[in-house]
């Protein structure tokens, strides 16, 4: 298919016109017309960006890309040597943020939602852009028993950061570094609330307002969405997909 066709189509899927976000949304570096291979992974980073030019991508598509606010604007050292290289072999870039995070269907928080095998999911309503979700436990749980649950469907153990609950019966959660939603966790009376990262502070929110905090990896809760959306292209486009995760501990 044609770039432009792919851009415009992600754009409409992904209403990235709702999103007032922290970079831009869709193509952010231009390569060839014909968009016949796509490679996606969660950062841009230069290692998956060789694995794209070794994959014969023709274009790249991510969650986290390059031109954020608040870092400088020249092209040098690290971000030059990845836009280079992206350029010398013509793949075209596509950086989809808190658009991929809300989705409904193939969002990181909708698939984190699938992956830890969670019923009686819903958005909450509160908090705008889909960025925050809920589920209530068919059977509650012990926190070693979630820990353990989410330990064993991410690959990774999280953080956990204990209250003086024994049960869990209800869990809200959002990708990435949303730790300060455990305040509003707290709000709609949830048990346990689940993100990327933790800060310092946010130790002393889940104490102090009881609520069990687990710090599952920015990059572990954010595989999901990226690859769902590459199969999804496929599946609609006929396009040869890749999903090329690359190991990160954060």
């Amino acid at each position: 298919m044609q770039r432009q066709a792919l851009e415009a189509y992600l754009k409409d899927y992904l209403q990235i016109d709702r999103f007032k976000d922290y970079a831009p949304n869709g193509l952010q570096v231009e390569g060839r017309d014909e968009i016949r291979t796509i490679v996606t992974g969660v950062t841009a980073c230069q290692a998956l960006i060789d694995r794209a030019i070794e994959l014969g991508a023709d274009a790249l598509l991510v969650h986290h890309g390059f031109f954020w606010k608040n870092e400088p604007a020249t092209i040098v050292g690290m971000k030059q040597r990845r836009i280079k290289a992206l350029l010398a072999h013509d793949i075209s870039l596509f950086g989809y943020h808190l658009p991929l995070d809300g989705h409904s269907v193939i969002g990181n928080n909708a698939r984190l939602g699938e992956v830890i095998g969670f019923d009686n999911v819903r958005i909450v309503e509160q908090v705008p852009q889909n960025l925050l979700w809920r589920a209530e436990l068919t059977v509650p749980v012990t926190p070693a028993q979630f820990m353990a649950r989410i330990t064993e469907r991410l690959g990774r153990e999280p953080i956990h950061l204990a209250a003086e609950k024994t049960q869990i019966s209800s869990v809200a959660w959002c990708t990435g570094g949303a730790q300060d939603y455990i305040d509003t966790a707290y709000e709609l009376g949830v048990d346990a609330f689940i993100s990327g990262e933790a800060s310092e502070r946010t130790f002393h929110s889940a104490v102090e307002q009881n609520v069990h905090y687990f710090a599952a990896g920015h990059h572990a809760t954010e595989r999901y969405g990226i690859e769902a959306l590459g199969k999804h292209l496929a599946d609609k486009f006929g396009l040869l997909h890749h999903f090329v995760d690359i190991d990160n501990p954060i």
